[in-house]
Order: C-alpha cells, then sequence, then structure tokens
C-alpha cells in the first residue's frame, strides 16, 4: 500500500515508517515541501497519490503557539482542510493525529470522545478545527478517522518537551554534568503513554472510520515525573536541585488531562503494553546510555 506520512522525522512518524515498512507498506514522504505554505498539503497528495495518509505534521508545543499563533493555525489547521480535500478527490483513507489539547481545561476526568471542545490555546484551538473537519468530511463519506491523543513519550522526544527535558536532565546532573534543573507548573496532571503504543493505535484506526481516544486512564503530575526520574540514576531529594521559573507557565494549562479509551479498547482491540515508571525508566535509561 502507498501511504504517505506527514511529520515524518518527528518521534511519532519515525516509529509510523518503521511499522508501516516493516508491514511492507510504501512509506512516501513529503521531503522538502513546505506544508505551511498555502496548497502545498494538496499538490503533495495529487503529485503522490497515496491510497493512505496519516497527518501528524503540526507545530507541537503549545507553548510555541502562543508566540506563533498564525503558522499554527496554517500547519494545524488549515492543511488539514488541505489534505482531507485532496485525499476525498483521491478516495484515499486519511488518519489525522489530533490532540487532548482540544478539551481545553475540561471540568470532568477522565475525558472520552463526548467530552466537549473548549480549546484554551492556539495550538488546541486549531486542533480542535482539524479534529471537526475529520467529522466533517467523514460524513461526506471520505474514510477518515480522528485520534486524540493524549502525552505519550520515548527516548525519541525532543528536549523542548518537559519530559525528555527531565530525564536528560536527571541523566547528566547523575553525572556531574548539569547542577539544576528549571521547570513551570510542577502540578500539572498528564496521562503519559508510550508512543508507539500510540502509533499502533494510529494503524489500526485507519481501518475503523471514526473518533478514539488514546490514552492509559492514569494521570502523574509533573512532580511525579521527575521524582521518577531522579530516582532512577539513584536521586532521592530531586527538590534540591529542581527550580521553578514563572516564565515557563502557560495561559489555561489543564490542571489534568486524563483520557478514557474505553471505545478504542472495545472498537479497535487496542490497549496500552508500558506503565508510567516503565515509560520514565526506558527514557532514562537512554539518556543514562547516550552519555
Amino acid at each position: 500500500m502507498r501511504v504517505l506520512v506527514t511529520g515524518l522525522s518527528g518521534q511519532d512518524g519515525s516509529y509510523l515508517a518503521e511499522a508501516l515498512t516493516a508491514r511492507g507498506d510504501e512509506v512516501l514522504s513529503p521531503g522538502d515541501t513546505d506544508l505551511a505554505r498555502p496548497g502545498a498539503g494538496s499538490a503533495l497528495v495529487r503529485e503522490l497519490e497515496p491510497e493512505l495518509i496519516f497527518n501528524l505534521a503540526a507545530l507541537s508545543s503549545v507553548y510555541r503557539s502562543w508566540q506563533e499563533p498564525v503558522l499554527t493555525a496554517q500547519l494545524n489547521g488549515l492543511l488539514v482542510a488541505e489534505l482531507l480535500d485532496a485525499a476525498r478527490d483521491l478516495g484515499a483513507r486519511f488518519v489525522q493525529a489530533s490532540s487532548a489539547e482540544i478539551f481545553g481545561a475540561p471540568s470532568v476526568a477522565p475525558q472520552d470522545e463526548s467530552t466537549p471542545i473548549r480549546p484554551t490555546s492556539p495550538y488546541g484551538a486549531a486542533k480542535a478545527y482539524a479534529h471537526s473537519l475529520v467529522h466533517a468530511y467523514r460524513s461526506a463519506g471520505l474514510e477518515a478517522s480522528s485520534v486524540i491523543l493524549y502525552n505519550h513519550e520515548s527516548p525519541r522526544r525532543p528536549e523542548t518537551f518537559v519530559t525528555r527535558k527531565i530525564t536528560a536532565a536527571a541523566a547528566r546532573i547523575a553525572a556531574g554534568r548539569q547542577d539544576a534543573l528549571t521547570l513551570g507548573n510542577l502540578d500539572a496532571r498528564r496521562d503519559w503513554g508510550w508512543a508507539p503504543d500510540y502509533v499502533r493505535a494510529m494503524m489500526l484506526a485507519a481501518g475503523v472510520p471514526g473518533d478514539y481516544v488514546i490514552a492509559t486512564g492514569e494521570s502523574h503530575s509533573i512532580s511525579d515525573f521527575a521524582a521518577c526520574a531522579f530516582k532512577r540514576v539513584g536521586i532521592d531529594d530531586w527538590r534540591s536541585y529542581v527550580q521553578t521559573d514563572d516564565d515557563l507557565l502557560r495561559p489555561g494549562d489543564a490542571p489534568d488531562l486524563r483520557g478514557d479509551a474505553a471505545l478504542a479498547r472495545r472498537v479497535l482491540g487496542w490497549a496500552p503494553t508500558m506503565g508510567f515508571e516503565e515509560i520514565v525508566h526506558a527514557m532514562v535509561d537512554a539518556d543514562v546510555a547516550a552519555l
């Protein structure tokens, strides 16, 4: 099968490309195409003629979306409109990497597919627009799925993400190569899963059009993540190495994002394979090995 994967160079894109290749699919890449340029997405689909499209391309930082809201709207929203319309013309199937950030700061936890969409950031708003577009095109007959991904991590996460920032710092501090770690909101709670598990969910969703929350159902605080990471390298008093900076706080940051993946379990047969502590340990071990 000819499969186009946008966002191929990111964490999820790399795992997805490996899984698709192992399955025997031909993975098509956007190459050097600037997908933020209007019309680029449509032209790409017309040129490559894929049978299946996974859209992972996005400006992936909520924090950065406040600094570049127009670019966020183009990449996270308008690009999806182009890809969906081109997919409909071509008769290709489509999978959108949506995000729990579409729920904003929900008043209930866990969240599922029926939770009201109320984004509280430019990132979440653009993702919400794209999520709604998928529903609209699916209603019009396109085989399209939107996987609402909660936070998912791996050693391939860039250090611009707080999880990898923590594990890399823990490894360096234990090795005497860094003195301290600066973080923002230590109380924010997130539902952290293992990235390869979430890529597997995307592949399953390609065969059963619909909207699916992909999550573990457990949430942990930034403090929990830091404590687990530092303990892995033999440091129990992690707080003596961590300081906070209000400049790193995000406006409208949700206090607790935790997903209910019951629908994905029932319809797709999907379930996570790794727990919170295993994920943190895998990331820390990789950073220690890299030193």
